[in-house]
C-alpha cells in the first residue's frame, strides 16, 4: 500500500484547515499523510482551535500556520474550505470544496458544530481513499 497525501485548504491557516490536519491524523494510520495549509495564512493557530480541539484529545498547539508555498508533492486529494478564489489549483485525484463556515467568531457551541462536521468529513474522506 502506498501512502496516501491528503492536503486541507483555507485561507488563514487557523482554523478549519487545522482542525482537519488534526482529525486526519487521529483517524488515519500510517499510510496517510496529513498536511495543511493557508492561501493567506494568519502566522498563528486560533486559541480556540486549540482548545476545542483539546476537547477531543489533540494538541493543536504544536502545528504551525504555513503557506501554501510551504507544502509541495503530489496529493491524493485536496479540500480547499471557503477560500474561494483565493484557494489556487492543485492537482489531486480528489478534489474538494468543503463550504464550511469559518468558525472563528462563532460562539462556543458553533465552533465545536463546525469542528465536529469536520471530524465527520474527514473520517469519510479517509475512508474513500
Amino acid at each position: 500500500m502506498s501512502m496516501k497525501r491528503v492536503l486541507f485548504v483555507c485561507v488563514e491557516h487557523s482554523n478549519r484547515s487545522q482542525m482537519a490536519e488534526a482529525y486526519a491524523r487521529m483517524a488515519g494510520d500510517a499510510g496517510i499523510e496529513a498536511l495543511s495549509a493557508g492561501s493567506k495564512p494568519s502566522g498563528r493557530i486560533n486559541p480556540k482551535a486549540i482548545r476545542f480541539m483539546a476537547e477531543v484529545g489533540y494538541d493543536l498547539a504544536a502545528h504551525q500556520s504555513k503557506s501554501l508555498d510551504q507544502v509541495s508533492g503530489d496529493f491524493d486529494a485536496v479540500i480547499t474550505m471557503g477560500c474561494g478564489d483565493n484557494c489556487p489549483w492543485i492537482p489531486a485525484r480528489i478534489r474538494q470544496d468543503w463550504a464550511l463556515p469559518d468558525p472563528r467568531d462563532m460562539d462556543d457551541a458553533g465552533y465545536r458544530a463546525v469542528r465536529d462536521e469536520i471530524g465527520a468529513r474527514v473520517r469519510a474522506l479517509l475512508g474513500s481513499l
